[in-house]
């Protein structure tokens, strides 16, 4: 083989990003079958964001990790493609997702004589209105309780090769769009509406898409080693204000009136247009965890760790937990909302998320070529 053919390696996987993925995935399913014990030691008990701003970060600089190195002039329509396939499937995923939260449901109704099921998670406008609660599903224009990541997910990627675009001209003005079209989906409430009732979507993409943004600028910085050391300063000041937001939850003083006559994206705690704390939570966490070396490195765990193997396989284990969620939720219903049978199943749905990761690298691995010894034929 000549010089000229000899293959780029590729750099190693950084499984920093699969345990923070990991551990997002795993708080999201506990926190999905609320009542439990375990619901009570997640990200959303310390601090104003939880575990779906890191989700969303951690996707940011997946993608940036993804897409942005190939996205150079002669390949960017074949970029764009595979970006948009995605958005359809994560689509796809939804809609079967929302159809299979609804199924079980209507299930537990039946075998449960438990009709007031239909009731919970935004079920019911479907069972009255179902010719236009299925159309509103597919049209993403009605979302059930719990089923709402998803579909905000693939409209952000829609806007993925737009993001790609400015950031290769400037990453300073794809930032400074972002921000703006954050800032303004806040201050005049523009977001995707639903067709079954009032109001809009849980989760606006597009006020999450600035936090997309950030991560996706992150990662190509950091990938091109433009990235800075620690700022002393910096990290006391996130830690202060880490400190702040965990006394601040724990109390309960949402009591207090911090608006100071200003916008609620701009002083508030609003999860729907990602208020500007709760941007700032994870944005302190996400520079601590990355910047600090004892953080940083106790998250660079082995290929072959339980967690990174979760995080590896994001989207089949989003799609798993979010169905043993469901299942949980009917289960905790007919139960009386029982803590226990809350708290046992979802330790050992935890144990499911971890079998499954293993299983789906067993089967990657059957499709893995055998190597074969020089001189030497396979039998």
């Amino acid at each position: 083989m000549s010089v000229a053919e000899t293959p780029v390696a590729k750099p190693a996987r950084d499984t920093r990003i699969d345990v923070l993925r990991a551990l997002a995935l795993i708080a999201i399913f506990i926190n999905h079958v609320p009542g439990n014990l375990l619901e009570h030691l997640t990200n959303k008990n310390f601090g104003f964001s939880d575990s779906a701003e890191a989700f969303v970060l951690i996707s940011g600089i997946s993608a940036g990790l993804a897409f942005g190195a190939t996205f150079v002039p002669g390949k960017r329509l074949a970029v764009s493609v595979r970006v948009l396939r995605r958005a359809f499937s994560l689509y796809v995923a939804h809609v079967m997702t929302s159809l299979v939260t609804f199924a079980i449901f209507a299930g537990g109704a039946l075998w449960f004589a438990r009709p007031d099921l239909l009731s919970e998670i935004n079920l019911r406008a479907v069972v009255d209105r179902t010719e236009e609660g299925l159309l509103g599903m597919v049209l993403l224009g009605h979302q059930f309780g719990y089923n709402n990541i998803l579909s905000m997910y693939a409209v952000i990627l829609l806007m993925l090769p737009g993001m790609l675009w400015l950031h290769a001209r400037s990453p300073a003005a794809m930032l400074t769009l972002s921000g703006l079209l954050w800032l303004a989906a806040g201050l005049w409430n523009i977001a995707p509406s639903n067709l079954l009732d009032d109001g809009y979507w849980f989760l606006n993409p597009f006020s999450w898409q600035f936090l997309f943004a950030i991560g996706l600028a992150a990662s190509s910085r950091a990938r091109r080693g433009a990235w800075p050391g620690a700022n002393r300063a910096v990290v006391v000041l996130c830690c202060a204000y880490l400190a702040v937001s965990l006394v601040w939850v724990v109390l309960s003083l949402w009591w207090i009136d911090t608006s100071f006559g200003l916008p609620v994206v701009i002083t508030g705690f609003d999860k729907t247009f990602l208020s500007a704390p709760r941007l700032l939570h994870v944005l302190a966490l996400a520079y601590l965890l990355a910047m600090v070396p004892a953080l940083s490195g106790w998250l660079a765990l082995p290929t072959d760790h339980p967690l990174t193997a979760v995080g590896r396989h994001g989207l089949a284990i989003f799609i798993f937990g979010t169905i043993l969620a469901m299942i949980g939720q009917v289960l905790v219903f007919i139960s009386g909302k029982s803590v226990l049978v809350g708290t046992v199943y979802v330790m050992v749905g935890i144990g499911l998320l971890f079998a499954y990761a293993r299983y789906l690298d067993w089967l990657a691995g059957l499709s893995k070529p055998i190597a074969v010894k020089a001189g030497k034929q396979p039998a």
